[in-house]
């Protein structure tokens, strides 16, 4: 494992972090219909769900996807085909900001835990990222791969935690702008659409192992 592979690794998570998904538009719209509270209540549970990800992914996913060519090729071209599909989601005539909230009941604690978990281990944006992203970063030849798909889970995890932590403590803060704002929510359509359909790119035209 190279330096650059980790920083590369770490900044298409990041970029994943902030693309629209089930897990931001859960937190967001929880936090502003409950409050603080629950929307860190939903947070650890998204970021269990996050958990299962990487160690589904850590104990063997990864291995088995690169150890069979044809099944690595045809999971990388599904999830360019995922990543293009959301872009077009992103972009398309009418489409909503994730910054504008769902109105949703209040529910307990327990319950918001529970929801939280569901949310993310059902996420299908984590999901292929787990299993078309990490395993062009993991090269057999440089060492263990459990050992390998443990650092870069981990860092998904930390970076994707981080993220939508923020996105929950500071929900009423986001949604008060971009309401005041209504322009720059067409431009976070934008960028993230246009973000989503490079890395859709990104994985088609990649070789195996460049990283």
């Amino acid at each position: 494992m190279t330096q650059n592979s980790l920083i590369l690794f770490a900044a298409a998570a990041f970029l994943m972090a902030l693309t629209p998904g089930p897990n931001m538009m859960y937190l967001l719209s929880r936090s502003l219909c409950q409050g603080r509270r629950a929307g860190v209540m939903s947070w650890f549970g998204v970021v269990l769900g996050f958990t299962v990800h990487m160690c589904s992914a850590a104990l063997g996913l990864s291995a088995l996807f690169l150890a069979v060519p044809m099944g690595y090729e045809v999971l990388r071209f599904a999830g360019a085909v995922y990543l293009g599909w959301l872009a077009w989601q992103t972009l398309r005539p009418g489409a909503r900001s994730p910054f504008e909230p769902t109105p949703m009941a209040a529910e307990s604690d327990r319950r918001l835990f529970v929801m939280g978990v569901m949310t993310s281990i059902l996420n299908p944006k984590v999901a292929i990222f787990y299993l078309s992203v990490l395993p062009q970063f993991i090269v057999p030849g440089r060492g263990s791969v459990l050992g390998q798909s443990l650092v870069f889970g981990m860092t998904q995890v930390l970076i994707g935690a981080t993220v939508n932590l923020l996105v929950a403590l500071c929900a009423a803060q986001i949604a008060v702008w971009f309401a005041r704002n209504r322009f720059w929510l067409s431009v976070q359509r934008y960028v993230m659409g246009f973000v989503l359909g490079a890395l859709a790119l990104r994985l088609l035209v990649q070789p195996r192992h460049s990283a």
